[in-house]
């Protein structure tokens, strides 16, 4: 496995536009080419342009593992429709009047940590849609567990002001192991800085030394 430094729209906040597992990545209509055959080869997959609710925030605005994609509720049928048959995942809108569910659920093959604020609907989705275990929490102080916490199958990236125990039950739930971490240059809310799979870690252009050994420890790269 290997890690990469990547900007996306000139950002180093990639994992805004970007959501990926071991098999496709979602990226916007419209994205470069180059950069769109750049971040498959890193990643090893296929790649899928798609929108959600029109937009191309396709990092707060999706939930994925191997097995499924969580959207909001105000996800277009035809997005829904067009997820399903290019991924051949289970595709569907979380029952919520939350909309930036990405921000809400991180997940991987193992579990699932699933923000407070949700419905209790979403842990049934959860058990369905991606085949794992729901785990409630709050995470250094935020209910934002998908902002705080970034996971593949090989480990778990987890905001900086998460206690000890909290590293601990993200360790426990995702059955991987966790550390805290912070990404391009001291940013503690992690998907905004790292697209992930158990292939190859890409992260945003500001990503620091320090971080960039971190990440190798945590995500076995």
């Amino acid at each position: 496995m290997a890690i990469y430094r990547y900007t996306v729209y000139k950002s180093p906040n990639i994992g805004i536009f970007v959501r990926a597992n071991d098999k496709v990545m979602l990226i916007p209509h419209g994205f470069a080419e180059t950069k769109t055959e750049k971040l498959s080869e890193y990643l090893q997959v296929d790649e899928v342009h798609a929108s959600v609710a029109g937009t191309r925030l396709l990092g707060p605005m999706t939930v994925m593992n191997n097995n499924g994609i969580l959207l909001p509720p105000i996800a277009e049928e035809d997005e829904v429709q067009f997820l399903r048959e290019r991924t051949r995942l289970k595709v569907e809108r979380v029952k919520s009047r939350f909309t930036a569910v990405g921000n809400l659920i991180a997940a991987n093959d193992n579990g699932a940590i699933v923000s407070p604020l949700l419905e209790s609907e979403a842990d049934e989705q959860v058990r369905d849609v991606l085949g794992v275990p729901a785990h409630r929490m709050e995470v250094g102080g935020f209910v934002q567990a998908g902002s705080m916490i970034v996971a593949t199958n090989a480990g778990a990236g987890v905001h900086p002001k998460a206690t000890e125990d909290e590293v601990k039950a993200v360790s426990e739930a995702l059955q991987v192991p966790a550390e805290p971490l912070t990404i391009n240059g001291g940013v503690p809310f992690l998907s905004s800085g790292i697209v992930a799979n158990t292939k190859a870690v890409v992260v945003g252009s500001l990503t620091s030394g320090p971080e960039l050994i971190m990440l190798s420890r945590i995500f076995q790269a």
